[in-house]
């Protein structure tokens, strides 16, 4: 996936936050790390964010491979979103950042 808007420059931290850098789709892999979530999961665990928004970085989240849908079998037969082996791969940095950040919250 080639996002919109790019650092442009060879760099492991930037080409990180090309990735997953825009508004919201690192809090929609914070909610992923827990295991799979249904759209409307998702809209319900990130007040605030419109849902063009919420499919505009689902859908780039899932052509950089970072995440992927999959239909539930019946009786559920809805559609899931969960991070594929590459997605989880993030669960060291955001569990790094999270504690970092606990560390200004009151």
């Amino acid at each position: 996936m080639m996002p919109q808007r790019s650092y442009n420059q060879y760099c492991p931290i930037a080409n990180a936050l090309d990735l997953i850098g825009e508004r919201w789709s690192l809090l929609i892999v914070r909610d992923l790390l827990l295991g799979p979530k249904r759209f409307s999961d998702l809209r319900n665990a990130l007040p605030g964010i419109g849902t063009n928004i919420l499919t505009d970085r689902l859908k780039g989240l899932e052509e950089a491979g970072i995440i992927a849908r999959r239909v539930l079998p019946p009786p559920a037969a809805s559609t899931v979103y969960e991070l594929t082996p590459y997605g989880q791969l993030l669960d060291g940095p955001v569990q790094a950042l999270a504690q970092w950040g606990g560390m200004t919250l009151g």
